[in-house]
């Protein structure tokens, strides 16, 4: 292998009686690749010393290593704060208005947004969500809007069905008392497109399956009005643990009289409880009664498994999965 010698000569500290020194450094293409070199370092103790810089016509003949990943600068520190200076969601502060149980481990809360005009109007379809944080909680919570655009627009509120769960920011938020003030950003998502089921003449079945507070949105889609009285089969299959976990029964009536059969499903019923027993999924392959798949759509929301089994009755049905509406 090639080896490129330079040698430098130049007297040396005393003592004078000395003979100088001369120094030698010899390069490698290996040795720089392996960041070492071979320095033959003077004899004479404590003298000083310094290699001399290398011509630039041989530096340019050097065949020095390329920037390996591991001298990089880290990519995840640099796309996190390329996403922080992205970060320009607008939070708006509303107080809240009343905080109620709505069943066990859940609560009906209702925020006041009347001095937030353009917060109002960003709710335009049932199903849409949006996030929530509290004073002092990095971590927002999305929640969907339980209650129709229409109530906002009439009295400046938006109302949701929370779920409480322990050390989340949810549990924070049922803990509040009204007058308090949460942050919460404009209404997102597409919510369910009724468009794809309407006009009823054509889609006159509609099945609404919804588990826990996943009835949030489902209560917004039938208080909104999507022609359920000019239908003739429209069914509701909310499933809960029992009867004291499942939200809205007091809503139950109304939501009948505008043409929406509610069947209430229990996982785990108490004694004398007469109804549909098991998990959604399970009640309606046993009743399905799809007449003409083709003029059938249907509205999910809830736990993913059974969202997803219920998908897979319907298509197997014939209903089509374009007519199958999901909020997320």
């Amino acid at each position: 292998m090639k080896r490129h010698l330079i040698s430098s000569s130049q007297p040396l500290a005393p003592p004078l009686s000395l003979v100088p020194a001369t120094a030698a450094i010899f390069y490698t293409p290996s040795q720089f690749a392996t960041e070492t070199m071979t320095v033959i370092t003077p004899s004479v103790p404590h003298a000083p010393f310094s290699a001399p810089p290398l011509p630039m016509s041989i530096l340019r003949r050097l065949p020095f290593p390329s920037l390996t990943p591991r001298h990089r600068l880290p990519r995840r520190r640099f796309a996190t704060l390329a996403a922080v200076r992205q970060d320009t969601t607008v939070w708006i502060p509303s107080p809240v208005s009343s905080i109620e149980i709505a069943a066990e481990s859940l609560f009906h809360v209702s925020i006041d947004v009347s001095n937030s005009p353009d917060l109002v109007a960003s709710h335009t379809l049932p199903g849409q969500y949006l996030q929530l944080r509290l004073p002092d909680v990095e971590k927002p919570s999305f929640l969907a809007i339980a209650s129709p655009p229409s109530l906002a627009a009439s009295t400046g509120a938006f109302e949701f069905l929370v779920k409480s769960v322990a050390g989340s920011t949810a549990e924070l938020l049922c803990g509040l008392k009204k007058g308090d003030v949460v942050e919460l950003t404009q209404a997102m998502g597409n919510g369910f497109n009724i468009n794809k089921i309407d006009p009823p003449e054509d889609y006159p079945t509609v099945l609404i399956f919804a588990t826990g507070s996943g009835i949030s949105p489902i209560r917004s889609l039938i208080e909104s009005g999507f022609g359920a009285d000019k239908r003739s089969d429209v069914r509701l299959y909310f499933g809960a643990r029992n009867l004291r976990r499942m939200a809205y029964q007091d809503r139950f009536k109304d939501w009948e009289s505008s043409g929406v059969k509610v069947v209430p499903v229990l996982s785990q019923p108490d004694d004398g409880w007469t109804g549909e027993s098991g998990y959604v999924q399970a009640a309606f392959a046993k009743a399905k009664q799809i007449y003409s798949p083709k003029g059938t759509g249907a509205v999910i929301c809830g736990q993913r498994q059974m969202a997803e089994e219920v998908s897979s009755i319907l298509v197997a049905d014939g209903v089509s999965k374009e007519k199958i509406l999901m909020n997320f």
